[in-house]
């Protein structure tokens, strides 16, 4: 027989707790609701486990609940895990979509965004998305992974660390104990050679005839990407820049972290030459918008084929990105700047901890010489800077 009665638990009580017996305890929280947990103890860890709302669950009720977790546990048996199953535990598919619906919010990069929930349609579900996410192992991963894992390598591995990570959020919405045997499933797969795809990059030498072609015509587009070239940068920043992000003044152009694909603010000193690109975008500029390469669309940026199209109109052999390493390649053959300032004005992320405390601060000074001096090779002489007439 229980220590609690019904009149007991109906009346008002100080926040705590009140055992009823056999771990059952009534929890009466600082607003004043109650509830039931039940407090139990395998191989020396302790672990509560709620049992519902008095305003649901009366006090048969809850020695009922109480009853069953206790011999849950003596089983061997997850309670938590088991009233999931009872509750109905989501196929891999419906799982995925859950996964997805969460974190979508988080996402930046929208191309990611469609391609997470596209791959997983068109790799995993053919062979997983109707199996309980609570039964899926290595073998099922296996079996879905091995049809594209020698063809298409890099699809392949991104399916799989997906798949991951919805078995994971499996495991701690409660629907399975465990995560994938990920060790045993990688060394299950055959070693395939990985493929380093690099963007296709324009030699550095041809640089100065490519920008001077492409101020033959102007445009909004053209002018997107001379900054791009002479500011290294990569094309979603520049695309997405805006105008009151720039001090002309100081000749600095500060990029917030949330725009950042390392998620750090970056400060881009600014060259004559790129002064004068912006002097020149200003023709564009519209009023309802702070954006500094508007698209065609009233207030949304250029578009990314934008700057491809511009390459292949120009029977260029080179993508907007592999700019970037133009620029990094003509440093290190070209100059006797220092690599670190190079990667710094590339924004790549310090992976020395140690190096990356001593570079806390911008070296805007060096910087600004670097980019001033790669200005000058890519217009190929002095810089003339644009004067208000």
């Amino acid at each position: 027989m229980g220590r609690l009665s019904a009149t007991f638990v109906k009346a008002d009580k100080a926040p705590g707790r009140y055992a009823d017996g056999d771990g059952l305890y009534l929890v009466v929280a600082p607003g004043g609701s109650k509830s039931w947990v039940c407090r139990v103890q395998k191989e020396g860890k302790r672990r509560d486990i709620g049992l519902g709302s008095v305003k649901k669950v009366s006090l048969a009720q809850a020695r009922d609940r109480s009853g069953k977790v206790r011999t849950q546990v003596e089983a061997g048996l997850d309670p938590i895990l088991e009233r999931k199953k009872e509750a109905g535990i989501p196929t891999f598919r419906e799982a995925a979509a859950l996964v997805f619906a969460e974190n979508r919010a988080a996402w930046k990069n929208k191309k990611h965004a469609g391609q997470w929930l596209s791959t997983l349609t068109t790799y995993a579900f053919p062979h997983i998305g109707n199996i309980s996410v609570s039964v899926i192992d290595g073998q099922h991963v296996r079996d879905a992974l091995m049809p594209i894992w020698l063809t298409k390598q890099e699809t392949a591995r991104r399916v799989r660390q997906r798949i991951a990570m919805v078995v994971d959020w499996a495991v701690a919405e409660g629907y399975r104990a465990t995560p994938l045997a990920m060790a045993a499933l990688n060394k299950s797969l055959p070693k395939a050679k990985r493929k380093v795809e690099h963007q296709a990059a324009m030699p550095y030498a041809d640089v100065p005839t490519f920008v001077a072609r492409l101020r033959e015509r102007e445009s909004v587009g053209r002018l997107a990407f001379e900054l791009l070239v002479l500011t290294a940068l990569r094309s979603g920043e520049i695309r997405g820049a805006l105008w009151s992000e720039f001090d002309l003044t100081a000749k600095l152009w500060t990029i917030p972290a949330g725009r950042m694909k390392v998620d750090v603010e970056h400060v881009v000193p600014l060259s004559k030459a790129a002064l004068s690109v912006l002097k020149r975008a200003e023709a564009y500029r519209e009023a309802r918008s702070d954006l500094v390469f508007p698209g065609m669309r009233q207030g949304k940026p250029l578009s990314d084929m934008t700057l491809t199209k511009i390459c292949r109109d120009m029977d260029v052999d080179a993508v907007p990105h592999g700019f970037r390493s133009s620029f990094r390649d003509w440093v290190s053959e070209e100059t006797d700047f220092d690599g670190a300032i190079a990667e710094m004005a590339l924004a790549h992320t310090i992976a020395n901890k140690v190096e990356a405390a001593y570079r806390r601060g911008k070296l805007l000074d060096k910087r600004r010489t670097l980019m001033d001096a790669w200005a000058t090779y890519c217009i190929g002489g002095p810089v003339v800077e644009t004067v208000d007439a």
